[in-house]
């Protein structure tokens, strides 16, 4: 039988506005599920519920077909690493690994090669006996890993696991968690505020918002084609602008935002006022603006600052007539690695490169 997990409906409140309301959604077995969402959006909550820490008010969780509400955490198919990752500092790394094992009443003799199996899997075959303060962060997570895995249960759960590590090595990490789920085909469900890590490691990802998703798709959906306003400004980055519709063309409209600028929309939405969000790397520099060729929107600007941060380097630029100030990303390669503060330059993009929404939406 598939061990998929499916929620429906479910609502969990505290007194106040719903925490949780009326989520549904699916997770197919041996896919790497995200929620993504800001502090407070009920993401914890909902992950908790799944766990067995808090029932919800309404709705269903089901596992494999099976209905898991009203089961204690440690009666679920079901196991959680979080972001502290309690591992038991008085016993040695196997020693971790194995609890669940002997917590369980698995007899002795399966209990050392099931751990000796699982510590080579996941790259610390050699690392039974150390205990965990002479771990690395890197380490420690995959032993906290492995101490679920062992128990080869059908769903696990992590809560910001990486949150704790430093830059460099949750880059490292969020390659290494995607990897290891890949290896082993266990269901991955994984809460996380960082948009990074929730794209680069999922196969689907759920955008929530006061208690709701507001969108689920692949990372590339979400990125490419957010479905609301919130998705658009809080995957990637995004310089966003609400404007009066001053004309209309089948699906393009002519938006006039609140500082004066002309910009061209691909939008078929209703409404005398949108919201325009733009990537910027969706937007092209130049010298001149012949350079722009036939984009619908190109402006002069003079280059106020340039933001280098490597790869995702780019430059603000004060548009000439209105001021506007647009961040653009800058190019990896060619002539404008020589701007400088100060230089005037082009700027442009195509109008179906935006994302367009009514105003209140």
């Amino acid at each position: 039988m598939s061990k998929d997990l499916d929620v429906q409906g479910v609502v969990k409140s505290f007194g106040g506005p719903a925490a949780v309301d009326g989520v549904s959604f699916h997770v197919p077995e041996g896919s790497f599920f995200s929620i993504l969402g800001p502090s407070g959006c009920g993401k914890t909550t909902l992950m908790r519920m799944i766990a067995g820490f808090i029932e919800p008010d309404s709705g269903s969780i089901t596992v494999a077909g099976n209905s898991i509400l009203g089961l204690a955490p440690n009666r679920r198919p079901v196991n959680m690493v979080f972001q502290n990752l309690a591992l038991f500092p008085m016993m040695n790394v196997a020693e971790n690994v194995a609890y669940g094992l002997k917590c369980r009443g698995e007899a002795n003799g399966d209990i050392g090669p099931k751990v000796d199996r699982i510590l080579g899997r996941v790259g610390l075959a050699s690392f039974g006996e150390r205990r965990v303060d002479q771990l690395s962060g890197g380490q420690k997570q995959r032993v906290a890993i492995a101490r679920c895995l062992v128990l080869e249960p059908a769903l696990v759960l992590l809560d910001e696991p990486l949150g704790a590590l430093d830059l460099k090595l949750r880059e490292h990490m969020k390659i290494e968690l995607k990897q290891l789920q890949g290896e082993f085909g266990t269901t991955f469900a994984y809460i996380t505020h960082d948009q990074s890590e929730a794209l680069v490691m999922s196969d689907q990802v759920a955008v929530m918002a006061r208690g709701r998703f507001e969108q689920v798709g692949s990372p590339r959906e979400l990125y490419y084609r957010p479905a609301t306003p919130f998705v658009a400004g809080f995957v990637g980055q995004s310089v966003r602008w609400v404007g009066k519709v001053e004309q209309r063309d089948g699906g393009w409209v002519l938006l006039r935002t609140a500082e004066g600028l002309p910009v061209v929309a691909a939008w078929d939405g209703a409404g005398s006022e949108a919201q325009l969000f733009v990537r910027p790397e969706a937007m092209q520099l130049a010298r001149t603006e012949a350079e722009l060729g036939a984009l619908e929107n190109r402006f002069e600007g003079s280059l106020t600052n340039l933001l280098f941060d490597g790869a995702a380097s780019s430059v603000l630029i004060a548009e000439r007539s209105t001021g506007t100030e647009v961040r653009v990303a800058l190019p990896q390669s060619g002539p404008m690695l020589q701007l400088a503060q100060g230089d005037t330059v082009w700027f442009g993009w195509a109008g179906e490169a935006g994302a367009c929404f009514a105003a209140d939406a």
